[in-house]
């Protein structure tokens, strides 16, 4: 496999490691019987949720990433598909337990009602996605199963594009207020999105001119329908050049 193609699982895990270690810090804290406090105690008094969340998004997110590197599809796919049946109810849960908490549990300071729901569409979003991903490829229809799971996979990584986008605003600006963090959350959200469907774009006009060019290839080298056989009742083709000047055998008396 070309080394280049490892560019883009590891490019997806690099975009996931700062959500990912803050997730390994929720855990390890959670996982100390911690005092609870104004910061943490939407995650003490209800962990289970935050558990599935953490560690479903993780799986989805690493193990996903592998799922775009296009040697590892090709050459093997039984691989692709049990991964696929991880990455896909890994995904799902994790956006189910995140829409869980964004519903049940106090809203933490800096948010608010925009975020939430916000949080509510992305969410939900990112369910039905990767569902019609694995209904799409139970009918076997790749092309359209590919689109989906893109999707919600870009949705998924919201977190990383959102911490790229946090960190210098942060540093420079300061700390945006609660509609502006709402609408720069979302933005990251869009800005996957948009991504994912000039990725999916690309897929399909490669796919097109693969099939294209295929085509023109068979038919180049199939055989001319003129020079197949001469039609019924014409009569045989005379000698040609090669053969014109060979002695001819006398015909039997």
């Amino acid at each position: 496999m070309p080394k280049h193609a490892w560019r883009i699982p590891a490019g997806l895990i690099l975009l996931s490691l700062v959500p990912m270690l803050a997730g390994g810090i929720r855990l390890a804290e959670l996982s100390s019987d911690p005092e609870v406090t104004a910061a943490n105690e939407r995650f003490v008094t209800m962990p289970v949720p935050v558990v599935v969340h953490i560690v479903c998004a993780t799986v989805f997110l690493v193990l996903g990433a592998f799922q775009f590197h296009p040697g590892l599809r090709r050459r093997r796919p039984r691989w692709h598909r049990l991964a696929g049946r991880v990455v896909a109810p890994a995904g799902v849960l994790a956006a189910l337990a995140g829409l869980w908490m964004a519903v049940f549990t106090d809203l933490p300071a800096g948010d608010g009602p925009l975020l939430m729901w916000i949080r509510l569409v992305f969410g939900s979003a990112m369910v039905a996605f990767l569902v019609l991903g694995v209904v799409a490829i139970r009918r076997r229809d790749v092309v359209t199963h590919s689109a989906w799971v893109t999707r919600g996979y870009a949705i998924g990584q919201g977190a990383g594009t959102q911490a790229l986008i946090f960190a210098p605003w942060t540093l420079v600006i300061g700390a945006p207020g609660e509609t502006l963090r709402a609408v720069l959350m979302g933005a990251a959200w869009v800005i996957n999105l948009a991504f994912a469907e000039r990725v999916i774009r690309r897929r399909r006009l490669t796919g097109r001119r693969t099939a294209r060019s295929g085509h023109l290839a068979v038919r180049s080298a199939a055989p001319h329908p003129a020079a197949a056989a001469p039609p019924a009742g014409a009569a045989a083709p005379g000698p040609t050049a090669a053969t014109a000047d060979l002695p001819r055998r006398p015909a039997a008396r």
